[in-house]
């Protein structure tokens, strides 16, 4: 799944392509995609001769300003954007189209069909769940280490499950979170609440460094994910642990180990990130 840093140069890429363009038809091809509003045919009419005023992101959500509404998108595991020339051949699994009066379209490819759509009145997102408790945007001024440390405070899940928690902290996945622990050499299975203030602190300067070095390069294509100029991203090259089981730790030579946590694979160094030795052990 995109994660923050492949959803921001999304997000980017669409500013570019296609703010200031008016829609004027929608074709849709899967209708279960739409969820908000119910009826197909309606989504078409809120959409038609409505202009593109900008694109904004939350967590992992792109946010389309589209004439008195937004379209709030969410591209799930394999969901991707492209502009077209009307007249291109349709690839396969395009689900939706928009179709602008300069006779060029943004289509939506989606292979897993998991991507979803809601539009709304531009001041009523929190209809949309995923967004009605989000966490603080890690790369902004919201997110400090006091806030990390204050939601941090007295949870006993382990910090790795607990950072890819959308309530806790905005658009970290799978991949960022086992970059960040590595590089603040905190084990994914040590308990939250017991980290002390200097783990937090490290924590938190590595979820940031992580994730605004990975928005610079593009982010991650380990999978299918392109932006919507249809370019990979670039940091994969940069990844310490996800991915490597086996390989040597770039920093001690460790092979690198995977295990799941909360059900989900995770790449740790077991030297680098020393696993906690009890309940309280930090």
């Amino acid at each position: 799944m995109p994660e923050l840093p492949e959803v921001e140069t999304i997000r980017r890429s669409l500013e570019a392509l296609v703010v200031h363009k008016t829609i004027g038809d929608v074709t849709v091809n899967l209708p279960r995609l739409i969820r908000t509003p119910d009826d197909v045919e309606q989504f078409k009419i809120m959409l038609r001769q409505q202009t593109i005023r900008g694109v904004r992101r939350r967590g992992k959500f792109l946010l389309l300003d589209i004439g008195p509404y937004t379209l709030v998108s969410h591209l799930r595991m394999e969901g991707r954007y492209g502009l077209y020339q009307t007249g291109e051949p349709i690839a396969k699994h395009t689900h939706l189209i928009f179709h602008f009066t300069d006779g060029t379209e943004l289509r939506y490819q989606d292979v897993r069909q998991f991507g979803t759509f809601d539009l709304l009145p531009e001041n009523n997102l929190s209809a949309v769940p995923g967004l009605r408790k989000m966490g603080p945007e890690p790369l902004s001024g919201e997110f400090t280490p006091t806030v990390l440390q204050q939601k941090l405070k007295n949870r006993t899940g382990k910090i790795k499950s607990l950072l890819l928690d959308q309530n806790l902290v905005a658009g970290i996945g799978n991949i960022y979170a086992d970059e960040a622990l590595f590089r603040a050499g905190v084990h994914p299975e040590r308990e939250a609440g017991l980290l002390t203030k200097a783990q937090i602190e490290r924590v938190y300067r590595a979820v940031v460094d992580v994730l605004s070095e990975s928005v610079k390069l593009g982010g991650s294509s380990v999978k299918s994910y392109v932006n919507g100029f249809g370019s990979t991203g670039s940091y994969q090259y940069h990844l310490n642990v996800y991915g490597r089981k086996d390989e040597p730790c770039p920093n001690c030579g460790t092979p690198i180990k995977k295990n799941r946590v909360g059900g989900r694979g995770t790449h740790f160094c077991p030297k680098c990130q020393p696993a906690p030795r009890s309940r309280r052990s930090r």
